[in-house]
């Protein structure tokens, strides 16, 4: 078997491009889903920032929703960032008229919970499971996470709030390491996808 993953970018609105740059840089080819039948084809998936709503809304439109809400169930490894973590919530604090979430971790997510745009702020982020000096996590519009579930792992705070969770084979972050070109983040998220192939191929 192939050990190099497959994975997709969910390329419906947001950072796609730094996102297909970070995996290929992790050593996994990444390609871009818009489509149901694209996302048959993938390992794993990649959820980018942007803005959530319109994501939900192009999901649905694309008919995408539905088979990725049961790719998630049935074990698809996947990754969201900002906007990704809040498609990754099973409930949203704040949700807009007619958002719809992918879900996937058991974990309620506050909107925009760092400000606005204007408030945009890097930090450097200590990760579980990511060695080596703290990621810089730079926070756009940025979610946090109110609470979660038992089944939920985190893996960092910033300022007393959750900013990186993962439950199973789904990973999700407040803040975008994509673009920083520190690609540790997206590493471990191949991990994760060989893992679970490798788990599967048993």
């Amino acid at each position: 078997m192939n050990d190099t993953p497959v994975i997709g970018v969910l390329a419906l609105q947001g950072d796609v491009r730094e996102h297909l740059t970070a995996l290929a840089v992790a050593d996994a080819v990444a390609r871009p889903v818009r489509r149901p039948e694209e996302l048959t084809e993938v390992d794993g998936l990649v959820i980018p920032g942007g803005e959530s709503t319109t994501i939900s809304k192009l999901a649905v439109l694309f008919g995408v929703m539905e088979p990725l809400r049961a790719r998630v169930r049935d074990g698809l490894p996947v990754y969201g960032t900002c906007a990704g973590m809040i498609m990754l919530a099973d409930k949203i604090l704040d949700p807009r008229s007619g958002q719809e979430t992918v879900g996937g971790i058991d974990m309620i997510v506050r909107r925009n919970a760092f400000g606005r745009q204007n408030e945009s702020f890097e930090a450097a982020v200590e990760v579980e499971g990511v060695a080596g000096a703290p990621v810089e996590g730079v926070f756009i519009r940025a979610p946090w996470v109110e609470s979660v579930g038992a089944g939920v792992e985190v893996l960092a705070e910033h300022g007393g709030h959750i900013v990186a969770v993962r439950q199973g084979n789904a990973l999700a972050t407040s803040f975008h390491p994509e673009l920083t070109g520190d690609h540790r983040v997206h590493a471990l998220f191949v991990d994760m996808v060989r893992a679970e192939r490798a788990a599967e191929s048993l």
